[in-house]
């Protein structure tokens, strides 16, 4: 009787709470608490009724089977419940709380072979866990450097195999990366294939730093991912790390906003084929396979990937034509691992950059000024990577990487009565005539090389001290020049000629030593501290026959310093302070010939706060990102597309990141995860162009103006109900707040807020021959929202007159998307 009456004097507390809530967020014109009424309120509902009737604990110990030392940072994962933990110094884990019913407790470290153990949990429950070393485990160690942990004090997200192919139904990685915290993504064509973007916290993709298996992916010159020229990797793709903020040092450009990091590799013991097949809206087909050799003679596996993708595009002629393939060859020794992977992507795609101009947007979403049949992007992009593993004693291990990568391709345009000038060709004479102008094709190449090494040395030696030493060293080699291959007039041209000819040099340097310590046995320090050069050379013309001729040389120095708290077995706090510096991109340099960018500093303060308790999970990340000269958007694009962008002396981040997840019964889980943010800039001066007389002029200083493309609320939610065993239904929703398209918070100038959902509904079967079939069903934008996630913006004065151009690319209303996976 008297627990009854607790019960009702709880659950009267928690109506009573819930109700104030509910009536804040319903009736609150904050834009704030507005968002929450669609995706937060029911997580909300949950984590107030949601009580647990757990009455057991699970407890245990985890060691190095041959040394017989504790291993301390261990994960231990309760597979079909929303619970972990991670093992402190002395190896001991506890997870309290649990309901009684049968699971599947999984306890991994990097290195070493995972343990799997089922519990038929009646009472408390006590494991010793042994594990071994393997050199089958050394993929994850690969990548182990560059990656964050429970102890980094930084916010970061790791997203499985698992989830990754539930979506992968043609679409690129950043929209298969929408649902994660703070993450807005894009697609030129508006469907999702072919040219996409991502931006994190606000930052666009040259502030992304991206790695497969430890290898740079962004352009050295651009900075930038372009996710187009490697067609399908998701299918490929065994795991991925977001790490938001400067993160933990690693290869490659630096990042500003985010890392992603990427692993391909993945040990399979046994030999494997798949099929997969998707097609849906607007023609979009994928085609899908896979095969692998498992492990042969006990050292080798073999793994290979066919992958095709097309689209009409959502956007008018916004045509996609990929293609890719993926190989990998492994040898697993005593002592040594080492992969070979070979993939490489072939992308043409009509062209979608213009965007649709805000007259035309009402009248016809699907607008696309280009024409001519063949207004293409035309690229390939090889990749090669050597990777190596070699355990050099119980606490050492050493990891030698090489790559290379060779791209080349080119943008054919048609240019409507275009000047001999910009040519430098000279005018053409027909009898009395002098012709100025002429109709032409035009193509824009980039061929170039990339390759390097990189390389760490991983320390796992006495039970309270891990470190990592690594770095790399990379070298670009590029060339870019345009040819005529066509034109109603030729003049003096002839083909094969180059109107214009660049070539760029770029050695990029790092070094960086990474130490994680137990001070306590709730107390774990680190400090992660990177010196990087960059020497960067560019000669000879542009595309508007300037000479773009500079050297520059950067030096960096990158300290990380943190502090994470083991509160109690289920709920951790944490601290950090992070530096990042980086370099102007190329665009920077040569769309501002004659006034040299400068670099930018960025100073992170990070605060954390992680519990879980029965079957619900809280996470809550506060942040302040202080800039010094950020290089921010200014709304403008150049001819190829690429955003203008203009330093700016002080600036700043401010936000909150929560993430809640739930498993409220066997069949219902829900994840939601938001971000509310203020991103500043404290003095902005608007340059815009005077027509009239050929020349800039400055207006008048703005104060505390938002920065271009950084919504002040984003929110994701999916609510996944697996009614039955093997099928499962999951409802998607995205809201993303209004965006600045240039730095002046004009109103006149915005992208409206957009709330989107997605149903996606999976069914698998299992057998023997046919080891499994998945059938797939998503459905993109439910309610038909019509929105637009991105667009630019252009003020200029003609004839006296100040005038705004805003372009829009618009994305795809309700479309579907079906597939079947076969799996032998």
């Amino acid at each position: 009787m008297k627990n009854l009456t607790t019960n009702l004097r709880n659950l009267s507390i928690q109506a009573g709470i819930l109700k104030h809530f509910v009536t804040m967020i319903l009736t609150s014109k904050n834009q704030h608490f507005a968002i929450l009424k669609y995706s937060n309120l029911l997580v909300l509902i949950l984590f107030l009724f949601t009580k647990s009737y757990a009455q057991y604990t699970i407890s245990g110990k985890v060691f190095d089977a041959e040394s017989n030392k504790p291993l301390a940072g261990a994960n231990i994962v309760l597979v079909n419940a929303v619970r972990g933990t991670q093992s402190n110094a002395q190896g001991i884990f506890t997870l309290k709380n649990v309901k009684k019913g049968t699971y599947t407790l999984k306890v991994s470290f990097v290195g070493y072979e995972k343990k799997i153990q089922v519990v038929d949990l009646q009472k408390d429950a006590t494991f010793k866990f042994e594990l071994s070393k393997s050199t089958f485990a050394a993929d994850e160690v690969v990548v182990n450097a560059t990656r964050a942990n429970a102890k980094s004090a930084i916010a970061f997200t790791d997203v499985s195999k698992e989830d990754i192919q539930k979506q992968n139904l043609g679409q690129d990685i950043p929209q298969l990366l929408n649902f994660t915290p703070s993450l807005v993504s894009t697609s030129d064509a508006g469907a999702g294939v072919g040219y996409t973007g991502i931006r994190i916290r606000g930052t666009d993709a040259t502030r992304i730093n991206v790695t497969i298996n430890g290898i740079p992916l962004n352009d050295a010159e651009s900075q930038g991912t372009y996710w187009v020229n490697t067609p399908d990797l998701a299918s490929s793709v065994s795991s991925i790390q977001v790490q938001r903020g400067v993160g933990t040092s690693t290869n490659g450009a630096g990042a500003f906003g985010a890392s992603i990091n990427i692993s391909t590799n993945e040990f399979r013991k046994q030999a494997y084929a798949e099929i997969n097949t998707a097609y849906g809206s607007f023609n979009t087909l994928k085609n899908t396979i896979l095969v692998g050799s498992g492990l042969v003679n006990d050292k080798f596996t073999f793994d290979a990937r066919l992958s095709k993708v097309t689209s009409d595009g959502y956007i008018d002629r916004a045509s996609s034509d990929l293609k890719s393939f993926y190989l990998s060859g492994a040898y697993f020794g005593k002592k040594s691992f080492v992969r070979l992977n070979i993939f490489s992507g072939k992308e043409k795609t009509y062209q979608a950059w213009e965007g649709v101009s805000e007259a035309t947007l009402p009248i016809n979403r699907t607008f696309n000024l280009y024409t001519y049949p063949n207004q293409t992007d035309n690229y390939q992009q090889d990749h090669y990577q050597l990777l190596s593993s070699h355990t050099l004693s119980n606490a050492w291990t050493f990891n030698l990487n090489f790559h290379y990568t060779y791209g080349r391709g080119y943008y054919e345009q048609f240019k409507e009565q275009d000047k001999f000038s910009k040519y430098g060709l000279p005018n053409v004479i027909l009898g009395t005539d002098t012709i100025k102008k002429t109709d032409l094709v035009r193509r824009k190449w980039l061929d170039n090389d990339f390759y390097g090494t990189t390389f760490s040395f991983d320390y796992q030696g006495i039970k309270k001290l891990k470190a990592n030493i690594g770095g790399g060293l990379n070298q670009y080699d590029g060339r870019h020049y345009g040819e005529i291959i066509w034109a109603q007039y030729a003049s003096t041209s002839k083909l094969g000629d180059r109107y214009y000819n660049g070539t760029a040099q770029k050695t990029d340097f790092n070094i960086y030593g990474k130490v994680f310590y137990q001070l306590t046995e709730k107390i774990n320090a680190f400090a992660d501290l990177q010196v990087r050069t960059v020497n960067y050379e560019i000669k000879g013309t542009d595309d508007n026959l300037l000479n773009i001729g500079q050297k520059v040389d950067y030096k960096f120095f990158n300290p990380k310093f943190g502090v994470s708290y083991q509160i109690a077995s289920n709920a951790s706090a944490y601290a950090s302070y992070s530096v990042g510096n980086k370099e102007p991109n190329r665009s920077d340099f040569v769309d501002n010939v004659g006034a040299t960018p400068k670099s930018e500093k960025l100073n992170d303060f990070e605060a954390g706060y992680k519990v879980q308790k029965g079957k619900a999970a809280f996470a809550l990340n506060g942040y302040f990102m202080n800039y010094n000269n950020q290089l921010v958007l200014t709304g403008k694009l150049n001819d190829v597309g690429s955003p203008i962008r203009v330093n700016v002396p002080e600036s700043y981040r401010l936000g909150l990141e929560v993430e809640a997840g739930v498993q409220l019964n066997k069949a219902l889980k829900i994840n939601a995860n938001a971000t509310l943010s203020e991103n500043k800039i404290k003095n902005f001066t608007e340059s815009i162009y005077n027509y009239d007389n050929e020349t800039q002029v400055a207006l008048p200083t703005l104060s505390k103006t938002d920065i271009a493309f950084s919504p002040n609320v984003i929110v994701g939610s999916q609510i996944l109900f697996t009614p039955a065993k093997g099928l499962e239904f999951g409802l998607l929703s995205k809201y993303v707040g209004k965006q600045y398209m240039d730095n002046t918070s004009n109103e006149n100038r915005k992208l409206n807020a957009y709330f989107t959902n997605d149903v996606r509904a999976i069914y698998t079967i299992k057998g023997k021959t046919l080891r499994e079939v998945n059938f797939s069903f998503l459905v993109n934008n439910l309610f038909n929202t019509l929105y637009e996630s991105n667009g630019y913006t252009y003020t200029y004065i003609y004839e006296g007159t100040s005038y705004t151009e805003n372009f829009y690319y618009p994305q795809a209303g309700t479309n579907v998307m079906a597939g079947v996976s076969l799996k032998f």
